[in-house]
């Protein structure tokens, strides 16, 4: 019952998105069509179990598996597997306030350790914990505001 509560939420949100995703109006350029694919792939993923070195929906998802079967199967961008590396991945930094949907952003203590989507209207996807499921959450929660630590831009 829980992960049908978690779809419909899901699918809720994709409507309370879609507007927000057509701009003024007109076809997106390329790069917004795979921001926007990223999105509600990150978003239709919600409710998955999580899975510690999980990387499919089938099996579950730790975060960096998240982000790089969502980016993988959304945009065809093949990215490095660890939250590390991902960090360090040759992606240009975005300031918090210019952050945009699909945005990769990043928390941690002086290092990254957790990795997230960002999903616009200062909400992320992620994989949060062994336990948890997909889930999405501010970026001004207590806990995610304090170990927020920078963001990446992986499409143009």
């Amino acid at each position: 019952m829980p992960r049908a509560f978690a779809r419909r939420n899901a699918a809720l949100l994709l409507a309370l998105l879609l507007p927000l995703l057509g701009g003024c109006g007109g076809t997106p350029a390329r790069s917004g069509a795979a921001a926007n694919d990223v999105l509600f792939r990150a978003i239709a993923l919600v409710g998955t179990p999580y899975r510690y070195g999980g990387n499919t929906p089938q099996g579950g998802f730790d975060c960096s598996g998240l982000v790089g079967y969502v980016f993988r199967e959304a945009a065809g961008v093949r990215l490095p597997r660890t939250t590390r590396d991902l960090e360090e991945h040759d992606a240009a930094r975005v300031d918090r306030k210019r952050l945009q949907p699909g945005d990769l952003v990043f928390f941690g203590k002086r290092r990254a350790n957790h990795v997230g989507i960002y999903v616009g209207e200062g909400r992320f996807v992620h994989a949060p914990s062994s336990g948890g499921t997909v889930r999405m959450d501010t970026l001004d929660g207590p806990y995610w505001r304090e170990h927020y630590l920078q963001a990446r831009r992986i499409l143009p």
